[in-house]
């Protein structure tokens, strides 16, 4: 079982939620509250999860997650509705990097992902979860969107035949002059709509409709991180331990398997780093291309007249 199941079994699923992603961090700049208990003693690792509620309608979620020691049991933290998430800071838009800002209406924190591709697959699911929750709140009944659209077929009820005919009639002034006091009374139960997450910093490929190739390569590029990972302290502890020969008197293999390992690692970012100039390089030609056409249609239209 991989990190992130563990996580969903051990927090999400007993709360009747699934989580969409999760992301391992470190604080860029340490908060110091000498006054307040960390709640955990010796080193402990933080991780910033997305998850869905399963109940209707359906709410999204941003939760801060620790384990203390290293042990099994995870703690859930901090948690804010997406309602709440003001902004997601990419940090540099022109290369990957494990940097990040996430901004709150109460809260401002300053990030470091394990690495840049954890990173971006956080980002990249983060966007279109937030786009499809959004959309998905239009015209909902009982949000502010619903709301609006009720009370424009409300007031576009004021110009029926019943409300026109004969303006000394009683109806009529009762209709005039409840018709803005029951506007207003619908304007202070709706309240302000909250404000949509802004992306900022973020490149293009991850807040893009090429999102399944990007995840894939950012995926292999985790996978091999990680097993270079184990590669490394596998080998470390063995030199710590001493080399110990085999049956025939050799040793064992390990420096081997971790330059095969580091050496696709790095083709395979190198691959990756080519795909995405090829996909800036199509999104530019692109974009020529339909300035193009768009400047012959005039020239059409011009001469055509």
């Amino acid at each position: 079982m991989n990190i992130q199941s563990a996580i969903n079994r051990a927090v999400f699923a007993p709360r009747d939620e699934r989580m969409l992603v999760a992301v391992e961090v470190k604080r860029r700049k340490r908060k110091r509250v000498p006054f307040l208990p960390t709640g955990g003693k010796g080193e402990y690792m933080t991780y910033i999860c997305l998850s869905v509620t399963n109940k209707r309608p359906a709410q999204l979620l941003i939760t801060k997650v620790k384990q203390f020691g290293g042990s099994a049991p995870f703690t859930r933290r901090s948690q804010w509705a997406v309602e709440q998430l003001r902004q997601v800071n990419g940090i540099n838009p022109n290369k990957d990097c494990p940097e990040f800002d996430l901004v709150f209406d109460n809260a401002f924190d300053q990030w470091v992902a394990s690495s840049a591709p954890e990173k971006c697959i956080f980002i990249q699911i983060m966007y279109h979860a937030c786009q499809t929750y959004w959309e998905g709140k239009e015209g909902v009944p009982g949000s502010p969107a619903g709301d609006q659209q009720k009370g424009q077929r409300g007031q576009g009820g004021q110009g029926s035949p019943g409300a026109q005919g004969g303006q000394g009639s009683p109806g009529a002034q009762v209709g005039q002059i409840g018709g803005p006091v029951a506007q207003a009374r619908r304007k202070s139960t709706v309240g302000p709509r909250p404000h949509h997450t802004e992306f900022v910093n973020c490149q293009s490929k991850l807040t893009g409709d090429a999102c399944k190739m990007n995840l894939v390569l950012y995926r292999c590029k985790v996978f091999f991180n990680r097993m270079k990972k184990v590669m490394v302290s596998n080998q470390s502890r063995s030199q710590a331990g001493g080399p110990r020969a085999g049956p025939s008197g050799q040793r064992p293999p390990g420096g081997s398997m971790g330059s095969v390992v580091q050496r696709a690692s790095q083709a395979l970012q190198e691959r990756g780093e080519r795909l995405g100039r090829a996909e800036d390089k199509t999104v530019d030609l692109m974009h020529k291309a339909q300035q193009f056409a768009d400047t012959a249609h005039k020239l059409a239209l011009k001469y055509s007249n």
